[in-house]
C-alpha cells in the first residue's frame, strides 16, 4: 500500500503502543545478551586450524585478510582468527 502511494491512517491503542515498545526492548535485550555471552566465551585459532577448519590453504588467509573477508587479531605477535567469524563463514556469511 505505501508503494502505491495510499494515504492511509491507522489506529492504535496506547496499550497496544506500550506492549509494541517493550517487545522490542525485550527481543533487543536478548539479542545483545546473546552477543555478550558469545563474545565473553570467545575462542581464537591458529592459521593452521582455521585453514584445516576450511579446508584452504594459508594463501587463503592471506588473500582474504587483504579484501578484509576474514580478519585476524594481532595477540602475542601472532595472528588469531575468531571462531565467531570461522562460523559466519561456515554458515555462508562474511565475516564483519
Amino acid at each position: 500500500m505505501m508503494e502505491n502511494g495510499a494515504n492511509i491512517t491507522v489506529a492504535i491503542t496506547l496499550e497496544d503502543l506500550r506492549r509494541f515498545h517493550q517487545e522490542v526492548i525485550a527481543d533487543t535485550k536478548k539479542e545483545l545478551e546473546a552477543q555478550i555471552a558469545e563474545d565473553r566465551g570467545e575462542r581464537y585459532l591458529s592459521i593452521k586450524q582455521v585453514c584445516e577448519m576450511l579446508d584452504v590453504d594459508p594463501s587463503s588467509l592471506w588473500r582474504w585478510r587483504k579484501r578484509g573477508y576474514l580478519v585476524p587479531a594481532e595477540i602475542g605477535g601472532k595472528r588469531r582468527y575468531k571462531m565467531s567469524d570461522i562460523r559466519r563463514i561456515l554458515n555462508g556469511r562474511a565475516a564483519q
